[in-house]
């Protein structure tokens, strides 16, 4: 598993965090005061790197959370057809299927940059 555990006061808008299975990037950290029987509470609300599904979390700032180590990777775009394109990882050399995201225009001999955690890829720059 590419995840590691982090307390929730190490957290920070723009980190990572794991909420309800998914990897979401942090868009608000908030924390509240102690009460008069508990620990500080911290309200974290993000969106999934991958479905860019809104979700929040809230959680004693001393509780353990996983972290998941998303990779950002470039690639070369070998082909481009149907709105699929064909990609070679320029560590690996290993070539895969992407889907063009809307809004993202591209063409053979491009390079993009990507982020790739488990499996699942998506493009953040062309």
């Amino acid at each position: 598993m590419a995840k590691e555990q982090k307390q929730v006061r190490e957290l920070q808008e723009g980190s990572y965090v794991m909420m309800e299975d998914s990897p979401c990037k942090i868009n608000a950290y908030s924390t509240a005061k102690p009460g008069k029987h508990g620990s500080a509470k911290a309200r974290i609300e993000g969106k999934g790197v991958f479905d860019n599904k809104k979700r929040s979390l809230s959680q004693p700032v001393d509780a353990k959370v996983w972290v998941p180590i998303i990779e950002r990777k470039g690639g070369q775009v070998l082909s481009v057809s149907d709105g699929e394109m064909q990609v070679m990882d320029l560590d690996s050399y290993e070539t895969f299927t992407m889907r063009i995201p809307d809004g993202i225009s591209a063409s053979s001999d491009d390079e993009i940059e990507f982020l790739e955690y488990e499996g699942q890829r998506k493009i953040v720059r062309s």
